[in-house]
């Protein structure tokens, strides 16, 4: 048996986030056009009014210098109601900007896709940031750094 504490030993790798979603494809349509990413082959939208079997079940996007995102279709979800506790965040994702114009803009745009806002910290001189939830109700930052 080989000791997996041992200094070069084969671990886990992580490879992407998975998050759930009663809507596949339309939440990969959110993170696609904020992100600028694309579909893994064969997980394209398909022609209108053909049938979209993958986005009902499971989509995968990537993207240069990006952490791939997956989206899972579940039958329901509790979205989290951060800040308040009841349903907490459980994971978020955080994105960085390069000044505050540019994370003004961004704030915008993720909006303008159907995010809404939780958390304004524009004027926080340490981080400025947004939190945001994405049309699922997962939370995420976007901030200065």
């Amino acid at each position: 048996m080989t000791d997996a504490t041992a200094p070069g030993a084969a671990r886990p790798r992580v490879v992407q986030t998975v998050l759930d979603t009663t809507d596949p494809r339309g939440l990969a349509e959110f993170y696609r056009a904020l992100l600028g990413m694309e579909y893994r082959a064969g997980d394209e939208p398909p022609a209108p009014g053909e049938p979209d079997p993958q986005g009902d079940d499971w989509l995968v996007l990537r993207g240069d210098g990006l952490w791939p995102l997956a989206f899972q279709k579940v039958p329901e979800i509790t979205p989290p109601t951060w800040p308040e506790p009841a349903v907490p965040q459980q994971l978020h994702l955080d994105m960085t900007v390069p000044d505050g114009d540019t994370l003004d803009a961004q704030r915008d745009r993720a909006e303008a896709l159907g995010a809404r806002l939780l958390l304004d910290r524009r004027d926080d001189p340490d981080e400025p940031l947004y939190v945001l939830a994405d049309p699922a109700g997962h939370p995420f930052c976007i901030f200065v750094g």
